[in-house]
């Protein structure tokens, strides 16, 4: 007869932590991977271009909204595509929060499911550029 251990199984919170864990390792490796790519196309593309700095030009970017910016992304603009991995990485903590309070609601700890809608709605705030 073999002597088999039986491995528990992972706590709740355990399993919440590596699903959390996981999502922040997962996001930051994508948002860095398009970063990097955006930036090579971009150096392929306008590698030998010299700016001028003896005057300040605005140079009217069309990237100023998140649609704008998926959109020139779509269409292989190098600037867009950088612009998506930035967006990526800071959707990343927003939706390990997100993903946080499902994990507290699954587990009826109530008091962390407050807590993480005050920290959600915090960050909306922030985001959407809403101050007062």
């Amino acid at each position: 007869m073999t002597d088999e251990q039986h491995t528990p199984p992972p706590d709740r919170d355990e399993a919440l932590e590596a699903v959390l864990g996981n999502l922040l390792r997962i996001g930051v490796i994508v948002a860095a991977v398009v970063v990097g790519a955006g930036g090579v196309y971009l150096l392929i593309i306008r590698g030998g271009w010299i700016p001028d700095f003896r005057s300040f030009q605005d140079g009217g970017s069309p990237l100023r909204s998140i649609p704008l910016i998926l959109r020139g992304a779509f269409e292989f603009r190098a600037d867009a595509i950088v612009q998506t991995g930035l967006l990526l990485l800071i959707a990343t903590p927003v939706l390990r929060v997100v993903f946080s309070l499902f994990g507290f609601a699954r587990q009826r700890d109530w008091l962390y499911v407050a807590l993480t809608l005050i920290v959600l709605c915090v960050l909306a705030v922030g985001l959407s550029g809403l101050q007062t």
